[in-house]
């Protein structure tokens, strides 16, 4: 039923009036009405009504109140005749398990009415904005919330109340006085794919609508359910930014509140999806169904320091941390690279067979008795400490897994460069992964047990790029990924295709020996199939079969799966999907060349399927680099074509002919997230960068490091109270060794596009629940989600080449509990 238009108001407390009357006209002016203004309001005031609500309020014959009072005289705007016609509709239609009676009114009175009021599940404010409640009424909305109750607000619900804090906190944030008035058509991205409101909703959902910017930007006090993308329309001088939230909810003083910025337009209510939204966050405030309102919130996340530091001159805690992996009963693995305590001397002399000699740690982290075991230390090329990229080292243990079956037959696989395989007078090493066999019982591992599965040359003149992380699909299928093992230093931070220099007839500084090298190991994701007996074979679907009769023929390796990496230090393959992701670090240009080519990218990508992703040839999306040669590598030549690529280097032992680059998904450079330019007849960007545009405002370089995370996947069935909630089921993580404006987000993609390398859809900052900053998780080395749900990471520390008493593993556990309503509150039961 409607009672239509306002009645007669209640007097306003004498007060509360007399303050507001002596507000500056110069601060009106500048949208008091749009949020309080700092430190204007008089102390809170006791509660001035004793009412006392039912709790919950409502009952199995759900109701809903619809507030639509506004503190201008004259009847109800269009907007809100429309919403209140749209949310009877709602009540009428769908399963009768999710049908509701609504009223309307536009007297403030009931909210003094403990009785009337005790009968509604939930209430919706679509009211115009100002000052619309007295004390005592707000007062009883205030019980109304203790009690238990629903709240929903709509777009100017925002509006209302501006002198309140506490309505401030229900409704979550406050409309900026110079917003857009204009009704534009923008793109929605539905980052919640659990809660009711929104589980159903496109993952762009692109409408026309009144868009809010915010004075303040609510994300993390309250859990966003849906953002605003910006780039789709003209925000104005508020814009709040990437992070735009436009619809969000939490559990608030004993109640559950959920607010849309969206419905500012009659239209908006005749939309089929916008009465999706509707009703889904009406089956939520109305306890009608669950929904989970706490997964985004920081304080709902508790980060803990699992290791202590080392002993002095020891690495019995941890080593120079290189990667870990979890284990089904929970314990942690984590290897340490070769890199010693700083205070242990390092040998870079050639001439002596002990140059770069350290030691791998393998340590495991029993969460049972939160103590630390080093199982065992390798004993590796990988410690030349620091210095230039002719005297430092990246070799050394960098990668670890274990068996599918661990848990019976204690398998771990190791990536690792064996210091007794150098040779010192070329200046070459091998790289190999090996099984190794641990005591399940004492967490030690035996040496002796090494079965070498898989091993190549790797050249050790010059640093850097040699990847190393490791990955299983549910097939039983092994992922291993290495560098391109190049020089960065002799092609002016671009393309690192120079040919020129050598050291004993192997090139140091070309990727095309290496990275875009169809018979070489190098700069390349593998995937083999592990064997019980230690060897290995290949399966189907590789880039090559290794049987390729092209140009010869003996040309291709087939343990190939993805060629033209850099540097992919981190990889993760979700066993849901058996989707491959994977990121790695670019080059060192800081800007880009109309000359050369694109700056430093560092890259994440969504792998479905064998391919080449175009490195020295093509970074980003086919932004192609220029061609360098002998005799006078300093010369351009032609723009690589990254539909075709040509590996027409000297230092070529593979086919000439390369497979056609595949675009990414994510890259970033100092200057922004995805720079994209103008392209020419020949589809050669403009490189100029005045005229690029940034496709991801949410990333941004500086330093650099790509730090690949995984895909998290909720157990229902898990009892562990630490797991992340189901919200995260799905979604990506990517991340960076450094924590300033470099990402630490979760993102979604969308499955129709992102082997092709579309751009994610959705994004969020992870970087107050995994928290940086010196004292926090500084420089992120690696990250997984163990069987317990919680989020294992690594800490480097803050140095390089060693282990320092920042040097950490660090676990990050959920505390927020379970969705709400509990479910003996439901209204009408468990459905």
């Amino acid at each position: 039923m409607h009672l239509r238009g306002l009645s007669a108001r209640s007097t306003r407390n004498r007060r509360r009036r007399a303050w507001a009357a002596t507000v500056a006209a110069g601060v009106v002016a500048a949208g008091l009405m749009s949020g309080p203004a700092a430190n204007a309001r008089p102390a809170p005031e006791p509660s001035p009504t004793t009412m006392s609500v039912k709790s919950p309020p409502g009952g199995a014959n759900v109701r809903v109140l619809i507030f639509h009072g506004s503190a201008a005289a004259g009847d109800e705007s269009p907007v809100v005749n429309a919403g209140i016609e749209a949310i009877e509709q709602i009540g009428l239609s769908g399963p009768a398990s999710g049908r509701f009676k609504v009223e309307a009114t536009g007297d403030p009175s009931v909210f003094t009415n403990e009785t009337k009021l005790g009968r509604f599940n939930a209430i919706v404010f679509l009211t115009g904005g100002g000052d619309v409640l007295d004390p005592e009424q707000e007062a009883g909305l205030e019980a109304y919330m203790e009690a238990g109750g629903g709240f929903l607000g709509i777009h100017d619900a925002a509006r209302a109340e501006p002198y309140s804090d506490w309505f401030t906190g229900l409704v979550g944030a406050r409309p900026a006085a110079s917003g857009p008035a204009a009704v534009q058509r923008a793109t929605v991205e539905v980052g919640d794919r659990r809660h009711p409101a929104t589980k159903d909703l496109p993952l762009q959902w692109k409408r026309p609508d009144q868009w809010l910017n915010w004075v303040k930007n609510p994300s993390g006090d309250v859990h966003t359910v849906a953002r605003v993308r910006e780039s789709t329309y003209q925000p104005g001088t508020s814009a709040n930014g990437w992070d735009h939230p436009v619809s969000w909810c939490r559990d608030y003083d004993g109640g559950r509140s959920f607010y849309t910025g969206m419905g500012g337009t009659v239209s908006s209510y005749d939309e089929t999806d916008f009465r999706t939204h509707l009703r889904g966050a009406l089956l939520w405030t109305t306890r009608l169904a669950q929904a989970d309102c706490k997964a985004t919130i920081n304080g709902n996340y508790k980060a803990e320091r699992l290791t202590q530091p080392n002993q002095p001159g020891q690495n019995d805690q941890i080593g120079e941390p290189h990667g870990l992996v979890t284990a089904p009963d929970g314990r942690v693995f984590s290897i340490g690279r070769g890199g010693a305590d700083s205070s242990q001397p390092v040998i870079t002399d050639w001439n002596n067979p002990d140059i770069g000699k350290g030691k791998g740690e393998i340590h495991v982290y029993d969460p049972a008795t939160k103590k630390v075991t080093l199982a065992g230390a390798l004993t590796v090329f990988g410690n030349k400490g620091g210095g230039d990229e002719l005297v430092k080292v990246e070799e050394g243990l960098l990668g670890i897994e274990l068996d599918p079956r661990f848990e019976q037959n204690g398998w771990v696989y190791l990536h690792y460069t064996p210091h007794a395989q150098i040779n010192r007078d070329t200046r070459m090493a091998e790289r190999r992964v090996s099984r190794f066999t641990l005591d399940l019982a004492s967490n030690k591992l035996d040496l002796g047990s090494e079965k070498v599965l898989l091993k190549w040359p790797v050249q050790i003149h010059s640093c850097c790029h040699s990847g190393g992380g490791m990955a299983w699909d549910s097939q039983g299928n092994l992922y291993i990924a290495t560098g391109d093992n190049n020089s960065s230093g002799f092609s002016g931070g671009y393309s690192g295709n120079n040919p020129q220099p050598n050291y004993k007839g192997v090139s140091f500084a070309d990727a095309r020996r290496t990275a875009g090298n169809t018979n070489n190991l190098n700069g390349k994701i593998l995937r083999i199939h592990p064997e019980p007996d230690g060897t290995y074979t290949l399966p189907e679907g590789n880039l090559f079969t290794g049987k390729e009769t092209e140009e010869g023929g003996g040309k291709t390796r087939g343990e190939i799966y993805v060629m033209g990496v850099r540097n992919p230090a981190r990889i993760f393959v979700d066993k849901q999907t058996d989707t491959l992701y994977a990121g790695w670090v670019g080059p060192d240009a800081s800007a880009p060349s109309t000359t050369w080519g694109p700056a430093k990218y560092d890259t994440f990508a969504v792998i479905t399927e064998a391919g080449n992703r175009g490195w020295p040839y093509c970074m980003g999306n086919k932004q192609p680099y220029r061609d360098r040669n002998l005799p006078d590598p300093t010369q351009p030549l032609g723009w690589y074509d990254c539909d075709q690529p040509k590996n027409e280097s000297p230092n070529n032992d593979g086919l000439v002919n390369l497979p056609p680059v595949t675009g990414n998904n994510i890259w970033y450079s100092p200057q922004g997230g995805a720079p994209d330019y103008p392209r020419d007849a020949n589809g050669v960007p403009s490189y100029k960068q005045e005229e690029a545009t940034y496709l991801l405002p949410w990333l941004k370089g500086g330093g650099q490091a790509a730090m690949n995370g995984p895909v998290y996947r909720y157990d229902a069935a898990s009892t562990s109270a630490a797991k992340w909630p189901s919200y995260w089921d799905g979604k990506w993580f990517v991340g960076d060794f450094y924590d300033a404006d470099q990402p630490r987000n979760a993102v979604i993609t969308d499955p129709k596009n992102q082997g092709a390398g579309g751009l994610p859809v959705h994004s969020e900052s992870l970087k107050k629940i995994v928290p940086v900053g010196n004292d926090g998780i500084r420089n992120l080395m690696d990250w997984k989600f163990g069987p317990d749900g919680a989020l294992y990471v690594l800490d480097y520390g803050r140095g390089f080449f060693t282990s320092d008493a920042r040097s950490a593993l660090w676990r990050v556990t959920y505390t927020g509990g379970g969705a709400t309503p509990a479910a003996d509150q439901l209204a009408r039961g468990t459905q």
